[in-house]
């Protein structure tokens, strides 16, 4: 079923594909001022790094979540959430300006949005301007150049925003070897009494978040208030005792721990920054691909596990706290990652690519009277619950697999809080100050999945790509074709080739095409490689058909038509139009191919 929507669908969606569109994709209007579902509500934004939807609610049978599972049971649920770039700084300015690395022209750390692209607003900026108190906890942008070195206070924010004191200990020499020695490991369970200060940084930061939540109950002003938790990104470093919820025996390995043979070199990303901890560094693991013994790709997953139950415990005290304070029937909850983390997957492991495993993202709203009713005057709805003694899961309260994007996070919670939608970006944008590239799906959590399924397979093919069915648009820079030690995270200076990727409901498509930093231009005449994933029999992404001979004539046809169009291809009214005495024959060459 997927190749053969994949005949019409493809060719009607990547004709969206832009030598710069992934930077301007335009955003649905959104409506007036108005009141919206959580109109006058306060608004906390916990954000996550490296975490990919490995929770009790995404299904996930090994993970103890018990609070974000609780949370998930009062929210809309959306498992088909996916990041514009696997890598922490891009992605973070990405959805908190709500325009694409393309737009941002940030693709690693070394560059201010404001100075080297436009002055774009941000999210938690918007909300200032709008009277709300901003404030931030952690790890929110990327912290270093690509916010200023302030996290672009004072711009988005009240106060200057905080960074827990423990920060600065995460990478020094705290991991007690097997030696009694200290090391710079990966794998990281500690005794949190001995490390400096006592503590950890997402301990502290869920203790001062906590405070400011106090404070703003008595203030009653209406705040933004976004937490940012560092774990499970590496190092793994967590309190020991949460390894006893996941004995080594029952850890297994990744279902494709292996280089899919058709991956092109360029997809692969080699881990370079664990390559670089001192444990890993003594497997003397060979360069790109490894592999890693299997023992310790089981203790990473371990740890990973490990590392995700104790920040369900720090943002268990922080909802509990919410509650304490009398703020949940009045606050808009968003949970969110900026992108994932391969865990042995295809060979490779942190993030550094276009596939799921590094772009897909757990996502949950929970709006007061909207996903879930009021709760009653002194009710709890976010009691702690112990990852250690509670039995069994909670189902969100609504799910949807529709397709959506980070960076449509600033219009849909500007929706939701009754403001007034950013307007769409025009073309080029870059001396726009507000606008987004991201489109509100606020819509979405007033529908049961019945509904939504419904609406979806209520269509046929041609009706649901000229309405635009939803997709995911990621991207990845290289600075060459095969793996080199700057792959992962290449400089501006260094990027040769940008991996642009489309992920639909049942399909992944990725090209990798010659880029030009001196201009930002990517050029879709010269392809490089490319990728094609169908999900309905590979929902790893395992096999990659993109030379296959049944999808050759329709992939070289999509790309013939995307080097003919200007910088941002025609709309698909114009297409289907257009190109009608076309497309019947590629959708009969596929048709008849399967």
């Amino acid at each position: 079923m997927a190749a053969a929507r994949l005949c019409l669908c493809l060719f009607l969606c990547l004709l969206r594909l832009p030598r710069d569109a992934f930077a301007a994709r335009p955003a649905a209007a959104g409506p007036g001022a108005g009141r919206g579902p959580g109109d006058g509500m306060n608004v906390l934004f916990i954000i996550v790094d490296d975490l990919r939807p490995v929770l009790g609610c995404y299904g996930d049978k090994l993970v103890k979540s018990p609070n974000i599972d609780q949370l998930a049971s009062q929210s809309m649920v959306f498992s088909n959430a996916y990041a514009q770039q696997a890598l922490c700084a891009p992605s973070r300015v990405s959805f908190l300006t709500g325009r694409r690395p393309d737009t941002t022209r940030l693709y690693d750390f070394y560059s201010y949005w404001r100075v080297h692209a436009g002055n774009y607003s941000t999210m938690p900026q918007y909300f200032k301007e709008n009277g709300y108190v901003t404030l931030s906890v952690g790890k929110v942008f990327h912290p270093g150049v690509s916010s200023n070195y302030s996290d672009d206070y004072p711009y988005s924010w009240s106060i200057p925003p905080f960074h827990p004191s423990a920060e600065k200990h995460e990478n020094d020499k705290t991991c007690r070897g097997k030696d009694g020695k200290l090391h710079a490991n990966l794998v990281c369970p500690v005794n949190v009494t001995e490390m400096p200060g006592g503590t950890l940084p997402d301990i502290q930061s869920t203790e001062k978040a906590i405070h400011l939540l106090n404070v703003m109950k008595t203030t009653r002003q209406k705040f933004f208030l976004a937490v940012g938790y560092h774990k499970p990104h590496i190092p793994l470093r967590y309190p020991q005792e949460f390894l006893k919820l996941y004995p080594l025996e029952n850890i297994t390995l990744a279902p494709d721990p292996w280089v899919p043979k058709k991956l092109p070199s360029v997809a692969y990303n080699p881990w370079m920054d664990i390559r670089q901890r001192d444990d890993v560094e003594a497997l003397n693991v060979s360069f790109p691909y490894g592999p890693l013994p299997d023992d310790f790709q089981r203790r990473i997953r371990q740890s990973y596990y490990a590392a995700v139950s104790y920040l369900d415990v720090q943002v268990g005290l922080l909802l509990s706290a919410l509650d304490d304070a009398g703020l949940s029937n009045n606050t808009i909850v968003v949970f969110t990652a900026d992108h994932g983390w391969s865990l042995g997957e295809h060979g490779e492991w942190a993030k550094y690519s276009n596939f799921d495993v590094a772009t897909r993202v757990p996502l949950m709203f929970y709006v007061p009277g909207m996903t879930t009713s009021p709760a009653s005057q002194g009710a709890r709805v976010f009691p702690y619950l112990d990852p250690f003694s509670h039995i069994g899961g909670s189902s969100p309260q609504g799910q949807s697999k529709t397709v959506v994007e980070l960076v449509s996070l600033f219009p849909t919670l500007a929706e939701l809080a009754g403001l007034q939608v950013p307007p769409a970006c025009p073309k080029m944008s870059f001396g726009v100050v507000l606008c987004t590239e991201g489109r509100s799906i606020a819509h979405y959590l007033n529908l049961s999945e019945g509904e939504v399924e419904q609406g979806k397979e209520g269509s046929d093919d041609t009706e649901r790509c000229s309405n635009e069915e939803p997709v995911a648009l990621s991207q990845y820079p290289r600075p060459a074709d095969t793996p080199q030690w700057n792959s992962d995270k290449p400089r501006l200076k260094d990027i040769r080739i940008m991996g642009y990727s489309m992920r639909a409901i049942d399909y992944r498509y990725t090209l990798w095409v010659q880029f030009d930093p001196s201009n930002f231009s990517a050029d879709f005449r010269n392809v490089h490689a490319g990728e094609l994933y169908l999900m309905d029999n590979d929902p790893n992404q395992d096999y990659n058909v993109y030379n296959n001979t049944s999808q050759g004539l329709l992939l070289k046809s999509v790309g013939a038509l995307l080097m003919k169009e200007d910088r941002l291809p025609m709309s698909r009214s114009t297409i289907c139009s257009s190109k009608k005495s076309f497309l019947p024959s590629i959708c009969k060459t596929c048709l008849s191919a399967q």
